[in-house]
């Protein structure tokens, strides 16, 4: 089915798994992210075709105003989970485990993946890192759970990277990537996020797997992209990375839209008769 013959057409769709992502790889068919919050968003990007939604930890800059993704809790992201999944998408619903969630032991890991399902309602988790994160992703996969990684830019580790910056640029760097890669794909991720590395290593990366990848900022040769929603509607309005496209500037028509509502109240003019009882 088209992207157009999906876009509001209300056509109803069949639950996305992680094995129908895997296929959608093997069809050669483009695999659509975006990020999502809350009920609405979910709900409307669903309409719209999209085959996974994110419960990002992106959420911490994006809704709830910190400077990065760190201060991020798993109950921040079991809240945000639950608003999306009331939505009952059809979309595969990808809970992001936050910063000091499975870091500490594969036991923690697989606790808390186990928290975003049963809690949260989600059909999978996202977790950052390669070889170091290997053996929870196993265990996590082993208890049932499917897993999307993460590699290059990764922001739980933004004070390691000192800043947002793009990685594996170095040809050492792009080796260990691949590897990383490698053995996440080993350890069972039914997908893996490549974020902030340059084109040509999203495209190696992409053939050497037989898992989807999902590029952010890693060249259009990925097997999917993966937006933030708030960048792709226009309602962030902080640093924009070279990666972003708007799509919509709903940030400049939602104060538009306030501004027009304040205007109309301190003349007067709203309510009118006809909206009074």
């Amino acid at each position: 089915m088209s992207g157009e013959a999906k876009v509001g057409a209300g056509v109803p769709r069949s639950k996305i798994t992680a094995p129908a992502v895997v296929a959608l790889k093997r069809k050669g068919e483009p695999i659509t992210v975006v990020t999502a919050y809350d009920f609405p968003t979910a709900r409307l990007a669903d309409q719209a075709g999209v085959e996974i939604l994110l419960v990002g930890d992106s959420l911490g800059t994006v809704v709830l105003g910190y400077e990065s993704t760190l201060p991020v809790t798993m109950e921040d992201m079991l809240h945000h989970t639950r608003a999306v999944t009331r939505a009952k998408p059809s979309a595969l619903v990808v809970g992001d485990m936050p910063f000091m969630s499975y870091q500490a032991s594969t036991e923690q890991a697989v606790a808390n993946a186990g928290r975003f399902v049963q809690e949260g309602g989600a059909d999978a988790v996202k977790l950052e890192g390669g070889a170091r994160v290997a053996e929870a992703v196993r265990r996590i996969v082993e208890a049932g759970i499917p897993v999307m990684g993460h590699l290059g830019l990764t922001p739980q580790s933004v004070l390691a990277f000192g800043g947002y910056k793009v990685q594996a640029r170095g040809e050492a760097d792009q080796e260990r990537l691949i590897t990383d890669a490698r053995t996440l794909e080993a350890a069972g991720c039914f997908s893996l996020v490549l974020e902030g590395i340059p084109a040509r290593l999203g495209a190696t990366v992409s053939r050497e797997l037989q898992i989807p990848t999902i590029g952010i900022g890693a060249g259009v040769q990925c097997d999917g992209q993966v937006l933030v929603s708030h960048d792709l509607l226009g309602l962030f309005h902080g640093h924009q990375p070279k990666f972003v496209r708007r799509y919509a500037e709903l940030g400049e028509a939602t104060r538009d839209a306030f501004a027009r509502y304040v205007a109309d109240v301190k003349a007067r003019r709203f309510p009118t008769d006809a909206e009074s009882y």
